[in-house]
């Protein structure tokens, strides 16, 4: 097996981080032309909302579950195949318009980029240890937040341009182009493979599933990312049929909702060294006072630049409490990196998937005040989830010194 060449670590971990985001990519790029799919395929805009929910599901519950494949049989090899079937998909979504051929394709896409993302965050854990580590995995959430920023941005101007096609084609060709630089670049990092035991196995996942700290932190960051999932969802229905504008204008919010979340990363990565709890406990409570705010105004004042202040508000506070939870899951089991990337990714997508679309259906988002409403109770479960932590924590065994300071 190609080993990974230490010539070109640098290299390979610039390519990690390019494919990091690719999950949130896949995802939010075409978040602007959901209304014109419906139109184009002829079917319902729940139904094309769904391509998104399969695609969230099947990643979320693909990465739950195979961080213990890549830690018994590596990283490389996989990585490569998953890019190549990815690519494949996307170019058959663009190439045949058809809603249950999307659905299949989705799924696809969901499971193959559960298999790069995972490999590339536990490739961090396999090539950098210590401050280095921690440094990088602080990172994280800040490049994984290039996705809904640059996504949905170029995904309006692909909408009104070239229609919805292109997103697909981008998607492809993009895969491909890494791909390339991948088999250059890249080799094995995974240095002491995991026999595949499933017994063994399964007690790790007992292990990790049954530690209170680390299932809160998930739930942190599941809800964390909700309030982003059914802002993107709901969004496009809001300004392109509510307000009147067009899809350009859906994708320059989201590309502020994005920047609004990478700097709320950003923050917390420059005040790495303060207490934990003290971040959280601060950011949820800021951020719960503007939710109820955002309800109060909007009642009375309907527009689309209160719609934006308020989200861009909640949603970088998101980005700080995100990161925080993110750090703090991918750094609580070393020994099983792949298990505990995977658990984490996975966590995301299934927390977050599971609350944004019940609420989606629940409340059936159309308007701002309903938004606001969805937005005060994700953020009231956030805090108890939050309160839940500390205890947790302060309870905990064999937690690292580093990941918490009181």
């Amino acid at each position: 097996m190609k080993p990974q060449n230490l010539k070109y670590l640098q290299s390979s971990t610039l390519l990690a981080f390019i494919l990091i985001p690719l999950g949130g990519l896949t995802t939010d790029i075409y978040i602007p032309s959901l209304p014109a799919m419906s139109k184009d395929l002829n079917v319902s805009m729940q139904q094309v909302q769904l391509s998104l929910l399969l695609f969230m599901v099947s990643s979320g519950f693909s990465q739950l579950f195979i961080g213990s494949i890549l830690d018994s049989f590596g990283r490389y090899r996989i990585n490569i195949i998953a890019l190549i079937i990815f690519s494949m998909a996307s170019f058959t979504i663009a190439a045949v318009p058809d809603i249950y051929v999307i659905y299949a394709m989705r799924i696809i896409q969901g499971i193959t980029v559960s298999l790069i993302i995972v490999g590339k965050r536990a490739f961090f854990v396999d090539m950098y240890k210590g401050e280095k580590l921690k440094h990088y995995t602080s990172l994280f959430s800040i490049v994984w937040a290039t996705a809904p920023i640059v996504a949905p941005f170029i995904g309006g101007y692909l909408q009104v341009h070239l229609g919805w096609q292109s997103n697909f084609y981008l998607l492809g060709i993009l895969t491909v182009t890494v791909l390339l630089f991948e088999l250059r670049f890249t080799g094995e990092s995974l240095k002491n493979f995991q026999k595949f035991k499933r017994k063994e196995i399964s007690t790790v996942y007992k292990k990790m599933l049954g530690t209170p700290d680390f299932i809160l932190a998930l739930l942190i960051i599941g809800l964390s990312y909700s309030l982003l999932v059914i802002y993107g969802i709901a969004s496009p229905f809001i300004i392109e049929k509510v307000y009147g504008y067009t899809p350009v204008v859906t994708g320059y919010s989201s590309l502020a909702s994005g920047i609004a979340l990478m700097s709320g990363g950003i923050i917390s990565k420059l005040l790495i060294k303060k207490g934990l709890f003290l971040k959280i406990n601060t950011a949820v409570s800021i951020q719960i006072i503007i939710a109820v705010l955002m309800l109060i105004i909007t009642s009375k004042c309907d527009s689309l630049i209160f719609l934006l202040a308020f989200t861009l508000s909640i949603h970088l506070l998101s980005g700080f409490i995100f990161n925080n939870a993110y750090a703090y899951s991918l750094q609580r089991f070393t020994t099983n990196a792949g298990i505990a990337s995977g658990l984490t990714g996975g966590g995301v997508y299934v927390v977050s998937s599971v609350v944004g679309y019940g609420l989606i259906n629940i409340f059936d988002i159309k308007n701002i005040q309903t938004l606001s409403v969805v937005n005060v109770l994700i953020i009231s479960l956030l805090l108890i989830s939050i309160l839940l932590f500390k205890r947790a924590t302060s309870e905990g065994k064999e937690i690292p010194e580093h990941l918490v300071k009181n």
